[in-house]
């Protein structure tokens, strides 16, 4: 075991998403943030005035490279745009830097598969930054489903949404080969929850698309085939009201996962019925699944873990989302 107390963090761009993950290393008890850099001047230095002003020895740099080329610097997070993230991975694996990169970890598979190869030689950890499966909500879900409550599982839907601000419009300026529009901002996650409740990939997509000019798809939705008459439904738009949630579908009843992507305070809550007339509700303890995820990253460092997001779980969902992305453009079945 790594006797080191603290994994020595530094965030590589000052994106929206800081609001949650900055505050996150710097609460956890095995993080420390020493650093943060951006492109555009000033921005890091305004970022660390903003969430961390209590923090004066946190570096702001101008320069990702400088960051990257700083010894003290441990780990990085990487929130940038879609289309760098697998660039910005392999510069700091060759940094030695060990690497929680936003979803998507990359937008082919070839990238992961290259991520992964470096990862190895460089003997780093990388892990895909999905928060929400850190939340505990997840595991109770998980206790129930086991419990046979509602036998055994024929369909899952994912569902979600929001209306897009004026100050989100850059979501859309990317056509969908370049990491632009719905489908690699919110859809990854409704397809990688739903992945969680059949243990085997699909063997087939069809996806239907409404598109920007840009080439960016403003709204998706599709199904995944899993065979023997189970299926899997996403739905995801930048134009319709607030939705985050999944329901699953057994033959002996059903159960809804209300807020999946929970900010902190918020209450989770699980609702469940059955055929034979008996429903319920539970409401969890709020938690954090920023902080979560980060303990749980800084954890796998320290003490040689393997993180609970594989490569293979990354290479699965890119893989389902370029099947998806092409069923939409041609309007075919596509094989997985």
């Amino acid at each position: 075991m790594n006797n080191q107390a603290k994994l020595r963090w530094g965030i590589l761009g000052a994106a929206r998403v800081n609001e949650r993950l900055l505050p996150a290393i710097l609460e956890a008890a095995n993080a420390e943030l020493i650093a943060i850099a951006s492109r555009r001047p000033g921005a890091a230095a305004e970022t660390l005035a903003k969430y961390a002003p209590c923090y004066p020895h946190i570096q702001a740099y101008d320069d990702l490279d400088a960051l990257l080329a700083n010894p003290d610097v441990q780990a990085v997070y990487l929130p940038m745009a879609n289309h760098e993230h697998a660039e910005w991975a392999l510069r700091a694996i060759a940094q030695r830097k060990h690497v929680l990169c936003e979803k998507p970890m990359a937008l082919t598979v070839a990238d992961i598969d290259a991520i992964e190869t470096a990862a190895r030689r460089y003997k780093v950890t990388v892990m895909e930054g999905f928060m929400y499966r850190f939340h505990p909500q997840h595991a109770r879900v998980r206790e129930i489903l086991n419990s046979g409550l509602i036998g055994e599982i024929r369909s899952v839907r994912a569902s979600f949404s929001f209306m897009m601000r004026p100050a989100r419009m850059y979501r859309l300026a990317n056509d969908v080969k370049q990491g632009g529009g719905a489908m690699w901002d919110i859809g990854c996650y409704a397809i990688h929850s739903l992945r969680m409740f059949f243990d085997k990939p699909p063997l087939a997509v069809t996806a239907m698309a409404r598109y920007a000019d840009s080439g960016a798809d403003i709204s998706t939705s599709g199904i995944l085939d899993y065979g023997d008459g189970k299926f899997a439904q996403f739905d995801f738009s930048f134009e319709r009201a607030r939705r985050c949630e999944y329901e699953i579908v057994g033959t002996q009843g059903g159960l809804k996962c209300h807020v999946v992507w929970q900010l902190p305070g918020d209450v989770p809550v699980i609702s469940w019925w059955t055929e034979d007339g008996r429903q319920g509700e539970e409401r969890l303890p709020a938690s954090n699944h920023f902080n979560l995820e980060i303990e749980h990253f800084s954890d796998c460092v320290l003490n040689n873990k393997e993180p609970r997001l594989s490569f293979e779980d990354a290479r699965e969902n890119c893989q389902i989302i370029v099947a998806a992305l092409e069923s939409a453009a041609t309007g075919q079945v596509v094989k997985i």
